[in-house]
């Protein structure tokens, strides 16, 4: 069974999706990561996120760069956010993906296209959102917890940049696909949303079969 997580970001869509993994053993794939490191080897480059040539280069990063806790910053994911709109960087990602939705046995894959791209198929799609400001208080804590120091209203405005870009990128643009259900955790906290993700997935899942 493949499961496409998709949502904007600190919208709970990686915590849902690690969650989701464990519980139908299932492996999982933080898609996002792979921009981030694209996003990260772009600055260890020297080059210009703004560049398609620059960011394309950067899609040859070492795997064990994924292991980089520094991939998870603030700063990296708004690199992220900048390299994504990107064509070639896509295209480049895009077979990895693809590799590891189709893997025997399934797999769960949390990100922004991957119920409309990567995985078309999935058996089950959730698109996990939440407001701005739900958004906000969370990354605001999780950075205060990494002694990072931003106050809540500068979150929000990266986090509506963000929203933009990825609404509006011309190369697969956040979307709700069709068949997607969406999970709105503002008022949910971790373990609630868990739950509710999982009882979605079976579900739709079992109806799927």
């Amino acid at each position: 069974m493949i499961i496409a997580v998709d949502g904007p970001t600190a919208s709970g869509k990686g915590t849902i999706a690690k969650a989701l993994a464990a519980h139908f053993g299932l492996p999982h794939l933080d898609t996002g990561l792979l921009y981030r490191a694209v996003g990260y080897q772009i600055f260890a480059n020297g080059g210009d996120p703004e560049d398609e040539s620059d960011a394309l280069a950067a899609t040859d990063f070492p795997d064990s760069l994924l292991e980089n806790p520094e991939l998870r910053n603030e700063e990296t994911g708004g690199l992220a956010s900048r390299v994504s709109v990107h064509r070639a960087v896509r295209q480049a990602l895009f077979e990895r993906q693809r590799a590891f939705a189709t893997q025997p046995g399934g797999a769960v894959l949390d990100g922004r296209d991957i119920g409309t791209v990567i995985a078309p198929e999935a058996e089950v799609k959730l698109f996990v959102t939440a407001s701005v400001e739900a958004r906000a208080l969370r990354r605001w804590k999780e950075m205060a917890l990494r002694g990072e120091s931003h106050t809540l209203p500068e979150i929000e405005e990266d986090l509506r940049r963000r929203d933009e870009r990825d609404r509006n990128r011309a190369e697969a643009p956040l979307l709700v696909a069709e068949d997607a259900v969406v999970l709105d955790t503002s008022e949910l906290d971790r373990d609630a949303a868990v739950a509710a993700a999982i009882a979605l997935v079976e579900q739709h899942g079992l109806a799927s079969r």
